[in-house]
Protein backbone atom coordinates (compact mmCIF):
# COMPACT_ATOMS: atom_id res chain seq x y z
CA UNK A 1 0.00 0.00 0.00
CA UNK A 2 0.92 3.55 -0.66
CA UNK A 3 0.44 6.24 1.96
CA UNK A 4 0.04 10.05 0.58
CA UNK A 5 -0.04 12.87 3.16
CA UNK A 6 -1.81 16.27 2.34
CA UNK A 7 -0.25 19.11 4.82
CA UNK A 8 -2.50 22.16 4.32
CA UNK A 9 -2.74 25.69 5.33
CA UNK A 10 -5.23 28.56 4.97
CA UNK A 11 -6.21 32.28 5.47
CA UNK A 12 -3.37 33.51 7.70
CA UNK A 13 -4.08 36.84 6.91
CA UNK A 14 -0.34 37.99 7.62
CA UNK A 15 -0.38 36.50 11.22
CA UNK A 16 2.75 36.11 11.47
CA UNK A 17 3.10 35.95 15.17
CA UNK A 18 1.75 31.95 14.45
CA UNK A 19 4.34 31.15 11.57
CA UNK A 20 7.80 29.91 13.07
CA UNK A 21 5.70 27.08 14.89
CA UNK A 22 3.66 26.59 12.08
CA UNK A 23 6.66 26.47 10.06
CA UNK A 24 8.54 24.28 12.18
CA UNK A 25 5.62 21.60 11.89
CA UNK A 26 5.09 21.24 8.37
CA UNK A 27 9.30 21.25 7.63
CA UNK A 28 9.01 18.43 10.61
CA UNK A 29 6.53 16.43 9.13
CA UNK A 30 7.42 16.16 5.65
CA UNK A 31 10.86 15.35 6.59
CA UNK A 32 9.32 12.48 9.11
CA UNK A 33 6.61 11.32 6.41
CA UNK A 34 9.45 11.26 3.65
CA UNK A 35 11.74 9.16 5.98
CA UNK A 36 8.97 6.64 6.58
CA UNK A 37 8.64 6.06 2.92
CA UNK A 38 5.55 8.59 2.24
CA UNK A 39 4.77 10.91 -0.21
CA UNK A 40 3.92 14.07 1.05
CA UNK A 41 2.08 17.23 -0.75
CA UNK A 42 1.88 20.54 1.13
CA UNK A 43 -0.77 23.40 -0.58
CA UNK A 44 -1.74 26.89 0.75
CA UNK A 45 -5.62 27.74 -0.20
CA UNK A 46 -5.45 31.48 0.14
CA UNK A 47 -5.39 34.67 2.03
CA UNK A 48 -1.59 34.38 3.05
CA UNK A 49 -1.84 38.25 2.40
CA UNK A 50 -3.57 41.07 4.27
CA UNK A 51 -2.36 44.57 4.37
CA UNK A 52 -2.77 44.88 7.78
CA UNK A 53 0.29 43.70 9.16
CA UNK A 54 2.75 46.55 8.26
CA UNK A 55 5.31 44.24 6.70
CA UNK A 56 2.65 42.90 4.40
CA UNK A 57 1.75 46.64 3.54
CA UNK A 58 5.23 47.89 3.30
CA UNK A 59 6.32 45.02 0.82
CA UNK A 60 3.23 44.98 -1.13
CA UNK A 61 3.17 41.31 0.11
CA UNK A 62 6.60 40.22 -0.98
CA UNK A 63 6.99 39.50 2.69
CA UNK A 64 4.59 36.76 2.21
CA UNK A 65 5.75 35.24 -0.83
CA UNK A 66 9.14 35.41 1.16
CA UNK A 67 7.65 33.27 3.95
CA UNK A 68 5.69 30.70 2.07
CA UNK A 69 9.14 30.03 0.17
CA UNK A 70 10.45 28.44 3.44
CA UNK A 71 8.06 25.68 3.36
CA UNK A 72 8.15 23.88 -0.48
CA UNK A 73 4.79 24.00 -1.17
CA UNK A 74 3.57 22.24 -4.16
CA UNK A 75 0.91 24.35 -4.60
CA UNK A 76 -0.61 27.79 -3.44
CA UNK A 77 -3.65 29.55 -4.19
CA UNK A 78 -5.26 33.04 -4.23
CA UNK A 79 -7.95 34.36 -1.81
CA UNK A 80 -9.30 37.41 -1.99
CA UNK A 81 -7.17 39.34 0.22
CA UNK A 82 -4.37 38.50 -2.26
CA UNK A 83 -6.78 39.01 -5.77
CA UNK A 84 -8.91 42.22 -4.68
CA UNK A 85 -6.36 43.38 -2.03
CA UNK A 86 -3.97 44.28 -4.41
CA UNK A 87 -3.67 46.09 -6.87
CA UNK A 88 -3.87 44.36 -10.81
CA UNK A 89 -0.03 45.21 -11.18
CA UNK A 90 0.82 44.17 -7.69
CA UNK A 91 -1.00 41.17 -8.04
CA UNK A 92 1.17 40.08 -11.48
CA UNK A 93 4.00 40.79 -9.66
CA UNK A 94 3.52 39.01 -6.13
CA UNK A 95 4.69 35.79 -6.71
CA UNK A 96 7.79 36.73 -8.85
CA UNK A 97 10.43 35.08 -6.64
CA UNK A 98 8.32 32.34 -5.92
CA UNK A 99 9.47 28.83 -5.46
CA UNK A 100 6.14 27.19 -5.56
CA UNK A 101 3.63 27.18 -8.47
CA UNK A 102 0.02 29.13 -8.29
CA UNK A 103 -2.35 27.60 -9.18
CA UNK A 104 -5.52 28.84 -10.43
CA UNK A 105 -8.31 27.86 -12.93
CA UNK A 106 -11.01 30.62 -12.87
CA UNK A 107 -9.24 34.09 -12.75
CA UNK A 108 -8.51 35.54 -16.33
CA UNK A 109 -6.96 38.87 -17.20
CA UNK A 110 -9.87 41.07 -18.03
CA UNK A 111 -8.22 43.10 -21.48
CA UNK A 112 -7.46 39.83 -22.88
CA UNK A 113 -9.33 36.74 -22.02
CA UNK A 114 -6.11 34.87 -21.17
CA UNK A 115 -5.08 33.58 -17.60
CA UNK A 116 -2.81 35.72 -15.75
CA UNK A 117 0.88 34.51 -16.64
CA UNK A 118 1.57 33.46 -12.79
CA UNK A 119 -0.85 30.94 -12.74
CA UNK A 120 -1.31 27.36 -14.25
CA UNK A 121 -4.79 26.24 -14.02
CA UNK A 122 -4.35 22.92 -12.57
CA UNK A 123 -1.22 20.71 -11.83
CA UNK A 124 -0.33 17.01 -12.48
CA UNK A 125 2.19 15.08 -10.58
CA UNK A 126 2.95 11.48 -10.42
CA UNK A 127 3.84 9.79 -6.56
CA UNK A 128 7.39 7.15 -6.63
CA UNK A 129 5.14 4.72 -5.80
CA UNK A 130 3.15 5.86 -9.81
CA UNK A 131 0.09 7.26 -8.43
CA UNK A 132 -1.00 9.91 -10.60
CA UNK A 133 -2.19 13.17 -8.66
CA UNK A 134 -4.34 16.35 -10.23
CA UNK A 135 -4.50 19.25 -8.25
CA UNK A 136 -7.29 22.54 -9.26
CA UNK A 137 -7.61 25.05 -7.46
CA UNK A 138 -10.02 27.65 -7.55
CA UNK A 139 -10.95 30.89 -5.40
CA UNK A 140 -14.28 32.86 -4.32
CA UNK A 141 -15.91 34.78 -8.18
CA UNK A 142 -16.55 38.11 -6.40
CA UNK A 143 -17.47 39.85 -9.70
CA UNK A 144 -18.46 43.23 -7.99
CA UNK A 145 -14.62 43.47 -6.67
CA UNK A 146 -12.74 41.57 -9.55
CA UNK A 147 -13.83 43.54 -12.97
CA UNK A 148 -12.93 47.52 -11.74
CA UNK A 149 -9.41 45.91 -10.76
CA UNK A 150 -8.94 44.48 -14.61
CA UNK A 151 -9.64 41.07 -13.67
CA UNK A 152 -12.43 38.63 -14.66
CA UNK A 153 -13.55 35.73 -12.24
CA UNK A 154 -15.64 32.47 -13.34
CA UNK A 155 -17.83 30.44 -11.54
CA UNK A 156 -17.55 26.83 -10.23
CA UNK A 157 -19.85 25.40 -12.32
CA UNK A 158 -18.66 27.28 -15.46
CA UNK A 159 -14.43 26.76 -14.77
CA UNK A 160 -14.61 22.90 -13.40
CA UNK A 161 -16.05 21.59 -16.05
CA UNK A 162 -13.49 22.64 -18.68
CA UNK A 163 -10.51 21.89 -16.48
CA UNK A 164 -11.98 18.18 -15.58
CA UNK A 165 -12.20 17.71 -19.10
CA UNK A 166 -8.88 18.88 -19.61
CA UNK A 167 -7.38 16.07 -17.62
CA UNK A 168 -9.49 13.70 -18.00
CA UNK A 169 -8.18 10.39 -17.99
CA UNK A 170 -4.59 11.65 -16.63
CA UNK A 171 -5.19 11.00 -12.43
CA UNK A 172 -5.36 8.59 -9.91
CA UNK A 173 -6.72 10.76 -7.52
CA UNK A 174 -8.09 14.67 -7.39
CA UNK A 175 -7.68 17.45 -5.21
CA UNK A 176 -9.46 20.72 -5.52
CA UNK A 177 -8.01 23.68 -3.19
CA UNK A 178 -10.86 26.06 -2.84
CA UNK A 179 -11.03 29.24 -1.50
CA UNK A 180 -14.81 29.23 -1.69
CA UNK A 181 -16.64 28.33 1.63
CA UNK A 182 -18.05 25.56 2.82
CA UNK A 183 -21.07 25.72 1.17
CA UNK A 184 -19.72 25.97 -1.95
CA UNK A 185 -17.28 22.84 -0.75
CA UNK A 186 -20.21 20.56 0.07
CA UNK A 187 -21.95 21.40 -3.59
CA UNK A 188 -18.71 20.31 -5.08
CA UNK A 189 -19.06 16.92 -3.24
CA UNK A 190 -22.34 16.31 -4.29
CA UNK A 191 -22.05 17.42 -7.85
CA UNK A 192 -18.53 16.37 -8.53
CA UNK A 193 -18.08 12.67 -7.27
CA UNK A 194 -14.57 12.49 -8.82
CA UNK A 195 -13.26 15.07 -6.26
CA UNK A 196 -11.51 12.73 -3.81
CA UNK A 197 -10.29 15.93 -1.28
CA UNK A 198 -11.10 19.13 -0.94
CA UNK A 199 -8.77 21.54 1.00
CA UNK A 200 -11.38 24.42 1.84
CA UNK A 201 -10.62 27.97 3.29
CA UNK A 202 -12.32 31.73 2.88
CA UNK A 203 -15.27 30.83 5.29
CA UNK A 204 -12.85 29.77 8.22
CA UNK A 205 -14.39 26.95 9.18
CA UNK A 206 -12.73 24.64 11.03
CA UNK A 207 -13.34 20.86 10.23
CA UNK A 208 -11.07 19.27 12.82
CA UNK A 209 -11.24 15.39 11.42
CA UNK A 210 -12.89 16.21 7.84
CA UNK A 211 -16.34 16.15 6.50
CA UNK A 212 -16.96 12.85 4.32
CA UNK A 213 -19.64 14.23 1.87
CA UNK A 214 -20.37 11.07 -0.12
CA UNK A 215 -16.99 9.96 -1.28
CA UNK A 216 -15.65 13.31 -1.02
CA UNK A 217 -13.29 13.89 2.05
CA UNK A 218 -13.67 18.18 2.96
CA UNK A 219 -10.77 19.47 4.98
CA UNK A 220 -10.45 22.85 6.93
CA UNK A 221 -8.19 24.71 9.18
CA UNK A 222 -9.75 27.51 10.03
CA UNK A 223 -7.90 31.05 10.25
CA UNK A 224 -5.09 33.28 11.05
CA UNK A 225 -3.00 29.78 11.43
CA UNK A 226 -4.14 28.97 14.72
CA UNK A 227 -4.57 25.33 12.68
CA UNK A 228 -2.44 23.28 10.57
CA UNK A 229 -4.16 20.58 7.87
CA UNK A 230 -3.00 16.81 7.59
CA UNK A 231 -4.72 14.66 5.85
CA UNK A 232 -3.57 10.68 5.08
CA UNK A 233 -4.95 8.92 2.15
CA UNK A 234 -3.89 5.30 1.91
CA UNK A 235 -3.92 3.71 -1.54
CA UNK A 236 -3.88 0.17 -2.46
CA UNK A 237 -1.34 -1.28 -5.63
CA UNK A 238 -3.55 0.00 -8.44
CA UNK A 239 -3.64 3.36 -7.14
CA UNK A 240 -7.32 3.39 -5.48
CA UNK A 241 -8.16 5.35 -2.26
CA UNK A 242 -8.75 2.48 0.21
CA UNK A 243 -9.08 5.01 3.31
CA UNK A 244 -8.85 8.68 3.73
CA UNK A 245 -8.88 10.46 6.65
CA UNK A 246 -8.07 13.87 8.49
CA UNK A 247 -7.10 15.43 11.43
CA UNK A 248 -6.07 19.82 12.52
CA UNK A 249 -3.48 20.51 14.46
CA UNK A 250 -3.73 23.42 17.17
CA UNK A 251 -0.95 25.71 16.62
CA UNK A 252 -0.99 26.97 19.98
CA UNK A 253 0.04 23.73 21.32
CA UNK A 254 2.81 23.70 19.21
CA UNK A 255 6.26 23.75 20.71
CA UNK A 256 8.03 27.43 21.16
CA UNK A 257 11.50 28.08 21.03
CA UNK A 258 13.22 30.82 22.41
CA UNK A 259 14.08 32.47 19.11
CA UNK A 260 10.57 33.02 18.06
CA UNK A 261 9.49 35.87 19.59
CA UNK A 262 12.21 37.83 17.75
CA UNK A 263 11.32 36.64 14.66
CA UNK A 264 7.78 37.61 15.30
CA UNK A 265 8.45 40.86 17.16
CA UNK A 266 11.04 41.76 13.99
CA UNK A 267 8.43 41.77 11.49
CA UNK A 268 6.40 43.91 13.04
CA UNK A 269 9.53 46.25 13.74
CA UNK A 270 10.61 46.12 10.23
CA UNK A 271 7.24 47.07 8.69
CA UNK A 272 6.81 50.14 11.10
CA UNK A 273 10.38 51.28 9.91
CA UNK A 274 9.36 51.19 6.42
CA UNK A 275 6.49 52.75 6.67
CA UNK A 276 7.59 55.24 9.16
CA UNK A 277 10.47 56.32 6.61
CA UNK A 278 7.90 57.16 3.61
CA UNK A 279 6.37 60.82 4.79
CA UNK A 280 3.23 61.71 3.76
CA UNK A 281 2.08 65.47 5.35
CA UNK A 282 3.12 67.96 8.22
CA UNK A 283 -0.10 68.51 10.30
CA UNK A 284 -0.20 71.72 12.57
CA UNK A 285 -1.81 70.27 15.27
CA UNK A 286 -3.62 66.73 16.01
CA UNK A 287 -6.55 65.71 14.57
CA UNK A 288 -8.46 63.94 16.95
CA UNK A 289 -11.24 61.27 16.13
CA UNK A 290 -14.09 61.15 18.27
CA UNK A 291 -16.02 58.23 19.59
CA UNK A 292 -19.81 59.91 18.83
CA UNK A 293 -19.97 62.48 16.34
CA UNK A 294 -18.46 64.98 14.71
CA UNK A 295 -14.25 65.31 14.84
CA UNK A 296 -10.97 67.25 12.89
CA UNK A 297 -10.49 63.69 11.95
CA UNK A 298 -13.44 62.38 10.92
CA UNK A 299 -14.27 65.86 8.73
CA UNK A 300 -10.85 64.88 7.31
CA UNK A 301 -11.25 61.42 6.37
CA UNK A 302 -15.04 62.38 4.80
CA UNK A 303 -13.66 65.60 2.68
CA UNK A 304 -10.75 62.91 1.54
CA UNK A 305 -12.60 60.42 -0.08
CA UNK A 306 -15.14 63.56 -1.38
CA UNK A 307 -11.94 64.49 -3.33
CA UNK A 308 -10.64 60.80 -4.31
CA UNK A 309 -14.04 60.30 -5.92
CA UNK A 310 -15.21 63.92 -6.71
CA UNK A 311 -18.16 63.63 -4.81
CA UNK A 312 -20.01 66.23 -3.21
CA UNK A 313 -21.20 63.26 -0.43
CA UNK A 314 -19.77 61.25 1.69
CA UNK A 315 -20.86 58.31 4.88
CA UNK A 316 -18.05 56.73 7.33
CA UNK A 317 -18.19 55.06 10.72
CA UNK A 318 -15.78 56.64 13.87
CA UNK A 319 -14.66 52.60 14.80
CA UNK A 320 -12.81 53.01 11.27
CA UNK A 321 -10.19 55.25 12.51
CA UNK A 322 -7.81 53.84 15.37
CA UNK A 323 -5.86 56.34 16.53
CA UNK A 324 -5.47 60.29 16.38
CA UNK A 325 -3.39 61.87 13.78
CA UNK A 326 -0.66 63.86 16.39
CA UNK A 327 0.78 67.28 15.33
CA UNK A 328 4.15 67.04 13.19
CA UNK A 329 5.45 64.61 10.38
CA UNK A 330 2.44 62.31 9.54
CA UNK A 331 3.74 59.04 7.73
CA UNK A 332 2.62 55.66 6.37
CA UNK A 333 2.94 53.93 9.38
CA UNK A 334 0.72 56.68 11.30
CA UNK A 335 -2.25 56.03 8.58
CA UNK A 336 -1.47 52.25 8.65
CA UNK A 337 -2.49 51.92 12.45
CA UNK A 338 -5.01 54.32 12.13
CA UNK A 339 -6.83 52.80 9.27
CA UNK A 340 -5.22 49.42 8.95
CA UNK A 341 -8.58 47.86 6.65
CA UNK A 342 -7.47 46.91 3.10
CA UNK A 343 -11.01 49.00 2.23
CA UNK A 344 -11.80 50.52 -1.03
CA UNK A 345 -13.93 52.94 -1.53
CA UNK A 346 -17.30 52.96 -3.33
CA UNK A 347 -18.97 55.75 -5.46
CA UNK A 348 -23.45 55.18 -4.51
CA UNK A 349 -26.04 56.43 -6.91
CA UNK A 350 -29.44 56.63 -5.47
CA UNK A 351 -32.38 58.08 -6.50
CA UNK A 352 -33.70 60.78 -3.94
CA UNK A 353 -36.17 58.15 -2.35
CA UNK A 354 -33.61 55.44 -1.85
CA UNK A 355 -31.29 57.81 -0.27
CA UNK A 356 -33.87 58.84 2.27
CA UNK A 357 -34.44 55.26 2.65
CA UNK A 358 -30.29 54.76 2.86
CA UNK A 359 -30.32 57.43 5.73
CA UNK A 360 -33.08 56.17 7.97
CA UNK A 361 -31.02 52.72 7.99
CA UNK A 362 -28.27 54.36 9.44
CA UNK A 363 -31.00 56.36 11.61
CA UNK A 364 -32.49 53.70 12.61
CA UNK A 365 -29.22 51.17 13.40
CA UNK A 366 -27.12 54.34 14.68
CA UNK A 367 -27.49 53.38 18.66
CA UNK A 368 -27.28 49.65 18.09
CA UNK A 369 -23.99 49.95 15.84
CA UNK A 370 -21.84 52.30 18.38
CA UNK A 371 -21.06 50.12 20.31
CA UNK A 372 -21.12 46.96 17.75
CA UNK A 373 -18.31 44.38 17.32
CA UNK A 374 -17.62 43.99 13.94
CA UNK A 375 -15.23 41.37 12.33
CA UNK A 376 -14.20 40.57 8.61
CA UNK A 377 -15.67 42.40 5.77
CA UNK A 378 -12.73 44.07 5.68
CA UNK A 379 -12.91 45.60 9.07
CA UNK A 380 -9.60 45.31 11.02
CA UNK A 381 -10.99 47.46 13.55
CA UNK A 382 -12.86 46.56 17.00
CA UNK A 383 -16.36 48.19 16.78
CA UNK A 384 -18.57 49.86 14.28
CA UNK A 385 -18.71 52.95 15.94
CA UNK A 386 -20.44 56.26 15.17
CA UNK A 387 -22.38 57.45 11.81
CA UNK A 388 -20.97 60.55 10.23
CA UNK A 389 -22.12 62.47 7.76
CA UNK A 390 -21.14 65.74 4.94
CA UNK A 391 -23.44 66.66 2.57
CA UNK A 392 -26.27 64.78 4.39
CA UNK A 393 -28.29 65.38 7.00
CA UNK A 394 -31.82 64.55 8.45
CA UNK A 395 -34.63 65.88 10.47
CA UNK A 396 -35.64 62.56 12.17
CA UNK A 397 -39.05 64.48 13.71
CA UNK A 398 -40.08 65.09 10.38
CA UNK A 399 -38.17 62.16 9.04
CA UNK A 400 -36.64 64.74 6.20
CA UNK A 401 -33.25 64.01 4.78
CA UNK A 402 -31.71 66.69 3.23
CA UNK A 403 -28.39 67.32 1.15
CA UNK A 404 -26.50 70.43 1.70
CA UNK A 405 -29.24 72.58 2.93
CA UNK A 406 -31.97 71.38 0.04
CA UNK A 407 -34.26 68.59 0.97
CA UNK A 408 -33.95 65.84 -1.21
CA UNK A 409 -35.95 65.61 -4.49
CA UNK A 410 -37.55 61.92 -4.49
CA UNK A 411 -36.71 61.77 -8.56
CA UNK A 412 -33.33 63.24 -8.62
CA UNK A 413 -30.20 61.52 -8.61
CA UNK A 414 -27.46 61.82 -5.57
CA UNK A 415 -23.97 60.21 -5.63
CA UNK A 416 -22.18 59.70 -2.35
CA UNK A 417 -19.06 57.98 -1.49
CA UNK A 418 -18.56 55.31 1.00
CA UNK A 419 -16.43 52.29 1.72
CA UNK A 420 -16.78 48.66 0.45
CA UNK A 421 -17.69 47.71 4.03
CA UNK A 422 -21.23 49.05 3.54
CA UNK A 423 -21.60 46.98 0.38
CA UNK A 424 -21.40 43.63 2.57
CA UNK A 425 -22.76 44.04 5.65
CA UNK A 426 -26.51 43.75 6.03
CA UNK A 427 -27.59 47.01 7.95
CA UNK A 428 -28.13 49.27 4.86
CA UNK A 429 -29.36 47.30 2.43
CA UNK A 430 -30.66 49.77 0.06
CA UNK A 431 -26.70 50.23 -0.81
CA UNK A 432 -26.84 46.62 -2.45
CA UNK A 433 -30.21 46.12 -3.37
CA UNK A 434 -30.51 49.98 -5.38
CA UNK A 435 -27.40 51.01 -5.22
CA UNK A 436 -25.67 52.19 -8.14
CA UNK A 437 -22.33 51.33 -6.97
CA UNK A 438 -18.37 51.64 -8.51
CA UNK A 439 -15.60 50.57 -6.41
CA UNK A 440 -12.75 52.63 -7.20
CA UNK A 441 -9.53 50.81 -7.56
CA UNK A 442 -6.70 50.60 -6.61
CA UNK A 443 -6.53 52.94 -3.24
CA UNK A 444 -7.81 51.98 0.01
CA UNK A 445 -9.28 54.40 2.44
CA UNK A 446 -5.90 55.20 4.23
CA UNK A 447 -4.55 55.97 0.60
CA UNK A 448 -7.25 58.52 -0.11
CA UNK A 449 -6.74 60.35 3.28
CA UNK A 450 -2.86 60.34 2.75
CA UNK A 451 -3.55 62.11 -0.65
CA UNK A 452 -5.63 64.41 0.87
CA UNK A 453 -3.36 65.63 3.56
CA UNK A 454 -0.34 65.10 1.64
CA UNK A 455 -1.83 68.00 -0.95
CA UNK A 456 -3.65 70.19 2.00
CA UNK A 457 -1.13 70.08 4.65
CA UNK A 458 2.40 69.55 2.42
CA UNK A 459 5.56 68.58 4.13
Amino acid sequence: METIHILHTNDLHSHFENWPRMRRFLLEHQAAYRKQGDTVLTFDIGDAMDRSHPLTEATNGQINTELLNQIGYDGVTIGNNEGIGNSHADLEHLYDKANFPVLLANLYEQATNERPAFVQSYRLMTTDAGTRVAIIALTAPFFLTYRPNGWEPTTVSEELPRQLAAIEGQYDILIVLSHLGITTDKWLAEQFPEIDVVCGAHTHHLLEEGLLVNQTLLTAAEKYGHYLGDITLELDDQHHVMHKSARTVLTADLPVVKTDAAEIEGYLKKGHAQLAAEHVAKLPHAFKINAIGESEMMTTGLKAIEEATSTEAAVLNTGLFLQDLQAGIVTKDDLQTQLPHPMHLIKVTLKGYDLWRMVLEMEKNRLFLRKFPIKGMSFRGKIFGDIVYDGIAVDMKLRRVFWHGQEIDPEASYTLTTVDHYLFIPFFPTIEIVGETEIVFPDFLRDAVAKYLSKHYPL
